[in-house]
């Protein structure tokens, strides 16, 4: 068996063990990779189950996003499934509607037509990609993954028909190469990333919205000049580990708004989708650069403490103000 036919047949398997983006286009995004073993919840979608029955099943359902291929009529083609660690590839996906035919059209929300998502299986990876759409429906973007093993990648889109609602379509890949899995970071309420530290107030909830405030500082001084990213002060991601559901928030208020300020405080109002350990991930801009802080959390009762952590890197962002904006 070559070596890509054993990763990916490997990456089947790590699926049930761990949870579960570099930003492109014409710039660079934020990038999460660790080196230690208002605002809306978007994404909510009524299934079947949730609008027949009732209780914690449907509302996990209806929360839940990012853990289905196709949904809606929607399907997520990607043309690349496999890549190999450490180089740089291009990676290439296509939306095909029930009919089998490529979408062409999006909704543009907040600069963007879709935006994508690529976290490792054990969430200590993370890119955010901005790729370009060919006018045959073809998205593209060039990625680099630095360690073997296996991915997740969610589109985040919104198409033009009339009607139309938000969806994450996820689907896996496998990066070739020799693997070895790392442990999820422990909680803990700061995260430092590239000089800045992020310090995580709040609770996340299971099936309840909650609040959550990130203030960020820098050699003890808080940061009270942040830049729009991507129309907004900050944005976060959240992942659920085991199977990866997705959560996709913003913050309460947006730039030029008048009332919100640029720092140091950006508050979100989250729901997640059921109890466990999630992975979050903020990223902000400061002096041209993109920062992204990630934070491990549990999401329990009320009752429970809350206990959370951060690791970060941090990638530069675009030098000519890039803030086009993510969003729905």
């Amino acid at each position: 068996m070559n070596t890509g036919l054993r990763i990916t047949a490997f990456a089947a398997a790590l699926t049930a063990a761990f949870g579960a983006a570099y930003g492109v286009g014409k710039g660079v995004d934020p990038v999460v990779e660790n080196t230690a073993p208002a605002a809306h919840d978007t994404h909510g979608r009524t299934s079947p189950a949730a609008r027949e029955g009732g209780g914690h099943a449907a509302r996990e359902s209806a929360l839940a996003a990012g853990v289905q291929i196709s949904e809606n009529g929607y399907t997520l083609d990607l043309a690349t499934p496999r890549v190999s660690a450490g180089e740089r590839t291009t990676l290439r996906f296509t939306v095909r509607d029930e009919a089998g035919r490529a979408v062409t059209a999006f909704r543009r929300e907040h600069g963007k037509e879709l935006h994508l998502i690529l976290a490792s299986r054990d969430l200590t990876t993370y890119r955010h990609l901005h790729p370009e759409r060919a006018a045959d429906g073809t998205w593209s973007a060039p990625v680099e993954l630095p360690r073997a093993g296996g991915y997740r990648v969610f589109a985040d889109f919104t198409p033009a028909r009339e009607g139309a609602g938000n969806l994450t379509l996820g689907a896996d890949l496998a990066a070739a190469g020799r693997y070895a899995p790392r442990e999820l970071p422990a909680p803990a309420a700061t995260a430092r990333t590239g000089g800045y530290e992020v310090e995580l107030a709040g609770t996340l909830r299971p099936g309840r919205a909650s609040g959550l405030t990130l203030k960020v500082s820098r050699d003890g001084r808080p940061v009270t000049d942040l830049q729009p990213y991507l129309g907004a002060y900050g944005h976060l991601v959240a992942l659920r580990s085991g199977d990866l559901a997705y959560l996709h928030v913003h913050p309460g208020g947006e730039p030029g708004d008048g009332t919100t300020k640029p720092g140091p405080a950006v508050s979100f109002t989250a729901t997640a989708p059921s109890g466990g350990t999630y992975r979050l991930f903020l990223d902000f801009r400061h002096e041209g650069r993109v920062h992204t802080a990630a934070f491990t959390v549990r999401a329990e009762a009320p009752e429970t403490a809350e206990r959370l952590s951060g690791t970060a890197e941090e990638r530069p962002g675009r030098g000519d103000g890039h803030s086009g904006g993510h969003g729905h």
